[in-house]
Parts: C-alpha cells; sequence; structure tokens
C-alpha cells in the first residue's frame, strides 16, 4: 500500500509503527455551525483511507477532535472566536451550542456513511492536558511568555516550516498575518491566552499563567498524544491546514517529545464553487440537509467524491450531482437485479482477479475513480454470473462505502402535489370530463408519475424513468 506523504512530497510504501495496527489523528469539526459539503468532502476522504486501511487487513486505531474552544476565525491566532460569534449570534451557551452542532455534523456523517471514529475527543475536556504539554515547552526553552500569553518560540526549533516547505527567515513582522507585537518572531504562534482582544471570552480556566484559555494548535497535539502515544502513523486534514495548523502542531510536538511525532502526512484538495473555495466566510456553503431538501441521496454525493482522487480539487455544480445521482440509481437498479437471483456457484478465480485489480487502485494512494471503475466493470460483465457479482461487489463496497447490502425495491410513494392531481384526475373521470382527465395525465408525467387505469375504477400509479 503506497500514500502520498506531504513531508516527503513523494509516494511512500505505507509500513505501521506496530505490524498489523495503524494510529490515524484527524483533525475534526470547529462545532459552530453546520458542517458544509465542502467540510465534509474531507471526512469522506479520511473514511475511504480508514476503510483501505481495513481492507489491507490492518486494525484502525481513529482519534478525531472536537473544536469546542479556542479556534479563531484566522488559523494564525487573529480575528474573530468563531465560537463566541456564533453563541452571540443564536443566543445560546457556549457548550450547548457547541453540542448542538456536534450533533449535526455526526447526523450528516451518518447520512454520508462515515464510519465514526474509535475515540472523539473534545477540546474542552482535556485543557489540564495541554497546560501540562505547555509547562513541558516551558521546561525545554521553547516557550516563552510576553504580555500574559504564553508563545511557542519557533526560532528554536530547527525544524519550523519543514512540512509546508517555506522559509521562515525571509518572513517579516506583519508580512503574512496581523502584527503581534508581543511575538519575538513572525511565525511564533500561541499556546495559552490571557490576554487577548477578546475581554469578556466565556470559557475560561485556571493556569500558571493566570486564568485564560488554550490556542487552537495546541489541543491537536495534547489529544492524539493523549490516545495514540508520542509516535503517529498517519495525520490527516485538508491542504488548508498545511501552512500554519499542522506545521504549528508538528513543530511543538516534536519540540515536546524530542523525536519524530508522524510518520505520514495525508491532505485533501478542496471542494470548489465557480472557481473559489467553499466557505463560511463566503456565505456560498451547502450542506447535507439542503441536499436532501432538495430531493438528492446524501450517497450521491458520496458517489461524487468518489470520482475524484482526494488530492484532486473537485469542481462543485448541480449537474456534476446530478450526473453522480444518476449514476448511484443506475448502480442501485441494477445491484437489485443481481440479488434477485444469487443461485449458482462463486467464481473463485475471477473473484480473485477482479478484487486484485481493485486492490491495485485503492492501494495506490486511495486512487478510488480506478478503484469506481473496476466495480463498474464488474457490474457490466455478461460473462460472471449474480453469485460472482455479489460476492465481488459487497467486498468492494467495504471500501466504498455506498451501502449496497441496503439496496432493495422501495414503494413507490407520490408526492403530496401528485396525490392531490391523482385526485382532481379521478373527479374529472367521475364527471366524465375526459379533456380535463388527459390535462391531469400529462401534468402527473411531468413530475414523473405514470397512471394507468383499471378495472372497477381501481388505479395503478408508478414511477417514470
Amino acid at each position: 500500500m503506497k500514500l502520498y506523504n506531504t513531508l516527503s512530497r513523494q509516494l511512500e510504501e505505507f509500513k505501521p509503527i506496530t505490524e498489523g495496527q495503524v494510529s490515524m489523528y484527524c483533525c475534526g469539526p470547529t462545532v459552530y455551525s453546520f458542517a458544509h459539503i465542502g467540510n465534509l468532502r474531507t471526512y469522506l476522504n479520511e473514511d475511504f483511507l480508514h476503510r483501505t486501511l481495513e481492507r489491507a487487513g490492518y486494525k484502525v486505531h481513529h482519534v478525531m477532535n472536537i473544536t469546542d474552544v479556542g479556534h479563531l476565525t484566522s488559523d494564525e491566532d487573529t480575528g474573530e472566536d468563531k465560537m463566541l460569534k456564533a453563541a452571540e449570534q443564536e443566543k445560546m451557551d457556549v457548550l450547548a451550542l457547541a453540542r448542538k452542532y456536534e450533533d449535526f455534523f455526526f447526523d450528516e456523517e451518518k447520512d454520508l456513511n462515515i464510519i465514526r471514529p474509535e475515540k472523539v475527543c473534545r477540546a474542552t475536556e482535556h485543557v489540564q492536558d495541554m497546560i501540562e504539554f505547555v509547562k513541558k515547552l516551558e521546561e525545554k526553552g521553547l516557550a516563552y511568555t510576553a504580555a500574559g500569553n504564553v508563545y511557542f518560540d519557533t526560532v528554536k526549533f530547527g525544524h519550523y516550516g519543514e512540512l509546508s516547505h517555506k522559509d521562515i527567515g525571509g518572513l517579516q513582522h506583519g508580512a503574512r498575518v496581523e502584527e503581534d507585537t508581543n511575538k519575538r518572531n513572525p511565525t511564533d504562534f500561541v499556546l495559552w491566552f490571557t490576554s487577548s482582544k477578546f475581554e469578556n471570552q466565556i470559557l475560561q480556566w485556571d493556569s500558571p499563567w493566570g486564568r485564560g484559555y488554550p490556542g487552537w494548535h495546541i489541543e491537536c497535539s495534547v489529544m492524539s498524544s493523549k490516545y495514540l502515544g508520542e509516535n503517529i502513523d498517519i495525520h490527516c486534514g485538508g491542504v488548508d491546514h498545511v501552512p500554519v495548523h499542522h506545521e504549528n502542531e508538528k513543530a511543538q510536538s516534536e519540540g515536546c517529545f524530542g523525536h519524530k511525532w508522524v510518520n505520514y502526512w495525508v491532505h485533501n484538495e478542496f471542494l470548489q464553487l465557480k472557481d473559489m473555495k467553499m466557505s463560511k466566510s463566503l456565505g456560498n456553503i451547502l450542506t447535507i440537509p439542503a441536499l436532501k431538501e432538495k430531493g438528492y441521496n446524501p450517497l450521491a454525493y458520496r458517489y461524487l467524491a468518489l470520482t475524484a482522487h482526494y488530492r484532486s480539487l473537485l469542481q462543485f455544480t448541480w449537474e456534476a450531482l446530478d450526473s453522480a445521482q444518476s449514476a448511484f440509481d443506475n448502480l442501485k437498479t441494477r445491484v437489485i437485479e443481481i440479488k434477485k437471483d444469487l443461485s449458482g456457484a462463486v467464481d473463485e478465480a475471477k473473484k480473485t482477479e477482479l478484487l486484485a485489480k481493485f486492490d491495485a487502485a485503492i492501494f495506490n494512494d486511495i486512487s478510488t475513480p480506478q478503484a469506481l471503475a473496476v466495480m463498474w466493470e464488474v457490474v457490466k460483465d455478461s460473462s460472471l454470473n449474480n453469485a460472482t457479482k455479489w460476492a465481488i461487489l459487497s467486498e468492494m463496497d467495504t471500501v466504498l462505502g455506498l451501502k449496497m447490502d441496503e439496496m432493495k425495491e422501495e414503494a413507490f410513494a407520490p408526492s403530496d402535489e401528485a396525490l392531490k392531481l391523482i385526485e382532481e384526475r379521478k373527479q374529472a373521470r367521475a364527471n366524465k370530463d375526459w379533456a380535463k382527465s388527459d390535462e391531469l395525465r400529462d401534468a402527473l408525467a411531468k413530475l414523473g408519475v405514470g397512471i394507468k387505469d383499471l378495472p372497477g375504477n381501481q388505479l395503478d400509479v408508478f414511477p417514470l424513468k
């Protein structure tokens, strides 16, 4: 199995620290609002990775954080406090707001058939651990206090910039971020706030440096090491995390532990809307509930995510989602037909051959488009009997996660609008108004509803393909 490592900028053979096991840490949501489908592309790709590792025979120890304190609108210790701002707008307690959107997040993940991480940990429940971590950095001479805040000294950590491949020597104060005159160096970052522009910060804790709250970056270093140890196999996230958040995590973790922290850094690209990143701050977000309201199956979005490699930009258009929904519906129809008759022996040789082809794709840096192509090859292969097809597809779906085992014929349920037209047509026929009856039949057809008049004034209602 091979993975692209952001640290080396190369495709590398995956070798776990512990044979047969994988430790994987993923940056979770900041729970101040709904996760949009751009955010969820990251979690889908991490799910494809999780499932692929299991397919390769590994036991996956997957940990994800919940940021319910300390994240500003900028990753660089500037901007507004997302949690505080949202709580004020919704007139809610900050923690109540956090739990509300945490629940929404996992509802959306369930809709997308994303495996829940083995351990989900909240930042607010690990503040004392963060304080102890910062104290260790102080003891090692990697942290300093200025104007009440504790900062990480990036110059004293010799490998800062290694992950993002940036030259920190050429950076000047104010050139990259809003200037913080308390910093010794422009790339230094806050480990603990006791002094900030938020005078009435709601969530605060006592610490050796005064009453305050942790910086955002510290939580991932603390919680990943608490649950996975001081050396982990894989750290995941979006490409936007590379230059600041993950660079800072890496620096403080390796500074504290005194050795390499993460073996494989895996990052996915953005989902785009018309040449721009989907962003809550830009107001151009789409959510899973919004897609459901428009009649889309959330698994159609999962299918769309499978069509692009995780390191490629995925352009979102309604036409692309329509195409994914159509492909998913087509797959569902074919799988239902396959499962109707599973008689006959499984061709074990063909099963081995085609699964090997699927594995070759998915084990090559999670190449989901190629894996999807192999799946369709199986579906359309007329030389395979249904028993063989289902034996292969059911294994493939442990990675694809399209819920093929749950695909079945469903009773047709016309919309309320269609039901109203059906009743009007019944009345028109009772009145022998045949012209009106035909007019209503055409109106129903436009809604995708077919009708057939049966003896005894009965009616057969069915979907039009």
